[in-house]
This record gives C-alpha cells, structure tokens and sequence, in this order.
C-alpha cells in the first residue's frame, strides 16, 4: 500500500516524501509543479504531474495506485496574493479540496492529514496559542484553510472520512545535505530573504516595524524546521492508520524568536554583516505569535529535533549558498 502526497514536489511536501521514502514506505507523489519543482520529487517515489482540480486526473491516482493514506499539500499559501486573488485561492485551495475528497469517497480511500496553518487563529488571544483558541483569520489565505479543515469535519460526519490538521508556524530550514530547500517566487519569508544578502541578491533585509510591544519592537515568531514537521505529518499520518480519532495539532517550537534575533543570528551562521533598515509596519502582523505543541508531543510522540535557531539557519544556509537561484543551479 502507498502513501499518496499531494503537493510533493513543494517545500514541505518534498521533505515529507523524501522522509518517507528514508523510512521504506511505498510513496507516490503528485503536483502540478506550479510552484513545486520535478527535482524535489524523491527518487524512488512514483511521480504524477497533474491538478487536484481535475477530477479524472485524481480518480486515475486511486485507480492505478494502492492508496491507504493521503498527506495534503496541494494549495496555494502567499498570504499577500490571497488578498489580492481572493478567488484563485477559493478555486485552487477549496475547490481543488472538494474534488480530492469526492474521489476519495468514491474510491474508499478515507484518511488525511492536511497541511493547515497557524494562519487560522487570526490575532491571537493568548500566547502560546493552543488548538481550543479562537478560530477568526486575518487574511484569505487562512480562511480557505480553516475551510478546508471544516470541509474535512463535516465529510468525515456522512462519510467517515478520518482526518487530522496540522496548523504550524513559521516553516524554515532545509535537508541537512542541502539537497532540497526552500525555493519560492517570489520569495516572502523572513529567512530566505535574510540570507539572499551574503548570496549577494539583496543589499539589506527590512525589518517591517520596530514599535510593537516587545523587548526589542520587533515581531516575534516561531521558527520550526521542516525536517521537524515532515516526522510530524508521518507519525499523524501512522496515528490515523492505527483507527485514532479526527484531530488538530500545533506544529511550533513553542520559542519565540524577534526579527531582530533571526537577523543577528544569521550573521553569526553567514559570518556576514547583512544590513538591515526598518521599514513601516505592515497591515496585519500581529507582534507575536507562538506555538503551543504539546498536545502534538503527547498524543503523536513527536519529538522536534531541531530546536535551536543556529543549527535551523545553517542548514538554510547551507541549502542556499549551494543553490543561489534554487532549483534553477
């Protein structure tokens, strides 16, 4: 039987199913490469090009494979574009999940694990957020998220669809070989953009606001390598095969770090000045946000073994100094 990844050829779900593969599971992988790349597709896994929006494309998935779970990457996740493309993330992100959840019910394929986002809480009432908080996103991009999440719930009531949500946080980091990482156009997270300065691609970082109430007025977040939440889809994944409950889980550190620290710290790991320059706030950014995991550390095992900032920004580093232009060098 496989495990059928679904936006496998992504940052995430590339990590996940070379993760798989490592740990002898029968892995098949499918993108429509619009922002995943065919070089990040493990070798040994069996590789589909085509959309979950095409339901033919996903009915010949469950017919020619033996699927007994699906790991849920395929969306689109740029918080700003969902602003602004309010409908493409509708279709793709909601619709392409409709369609996926038809063909498995018609083929009687009944387990999930999705890839959520911390971006579902919103403005967080407390910190470190907890899987009970309230539910009230801030932008488009986490609403369809939480819709997919509420999509899966009331699938699972008619048809027994069992599932689990991972919301995590700040993804970063990369294969500890430097084989595969993060590599993305246009590029929006805080540390590719940091380290794009020693690649000599950008003159300085901007850090977006200095005045939010924390020690040093910058945003805090948490920081979780993605080698960590590839083990952590795996053993969600292994906790529904062994008939557990529908559940959701925070995916985080649980520590956070300010814009200013992951600047500083990555001129220790770069041995780099890197410049940086403060720019306005931007609309949205709440001044912390972290991760509360330990219901995911109880329940599922999981035990992140990349928890300090240094060794998750030299693996970064190591990935992007070796591969300046991503996967295009």
């Amino acid at each position: 039987m496989s495990i059928l990844v679904l936006g496998g050829a992504g940052y995430i779900g590339s990590h996940t199913a070379r993760a798989l593969v490592e740990a002898g599971r029968e892995v098949v992988v499918a993108d429509n490469l619009e922002t995943g790349f065919r070089a990040a597709v493990p070798a040994g896994a069996r590789f589909y090009e085509g959309d979950i929006r095409d339901r033919a494309f996903v009915d010949r998935l469950f017919e020619n494979e033996r699927i007994e779970g699906v790991i849920h990457f395929a969306a689109n996740s740029q918080v700003g574009e969902s602003m602004a493309k309010p409908l493409k993330y509708y279709d793709n992100n909601l619709c392409g999940t409709k369609t996926l959840l038809e063909s498995m019910v018609a083929h009687g394929v009944l387990t999930i694990v999705f890839s959520s986002t911390a971006a579902t809480y919103g403005e967080p009432e407390r910190v470190p957020i907890l899987e009970t908080d309230r539910t009230e996103p801030t932008n488009c991009y986490g609403e369809t998220k939480l819709s997919m999440e509420k999509m899966m719930k009331w699938v699972s009531a008619a048809h027994g669809l069992r599932f689990v949500a991972l919301r995590y946080f700040n993804a970063c980091g990369a294969q500890p070989d430097a084989s595969i990482g993060e590599a993305h156009n246009p590029e929006t997270h805080l540390l590719p953009l940091i380290l794009q300065v020693p690649n000599g691609q950008r003159e300085a970082i901007s850090i977006f606001g200095d005045d939010y109430p924390t020690p040093d007025g910058t945003c805090i977040r948490d920081y979780i390598h993605v080698c960590d939440l590839a083990q952590a889809h795996i053993l969600a994944l292994d906790y529904l095969l062994a008939g557990r409950e529908n559940n959701v889980f925070n995916l985080g550190n649980g520590v956070g770090f300010s814009v200013r620290e992951v600047i500083e710290e990555a001129r220790r790991v770069t041995g780099h000045p890197i410049p940086a320059r403060v720019e306005a706030r931007r609309a949205g950014d709440p001044a912390q946000l972290i991760a509360s995991s330990e219901k995911a550390k109880a329940v599922l095992g999981w035990k992140p073994q990349y928890n300090d900032l240094h060794t998750i920004i030299q693996t970064a580093w190591d990935w992007h100094k070796a591969h300046p232009h991503g996967y295009g060098a």
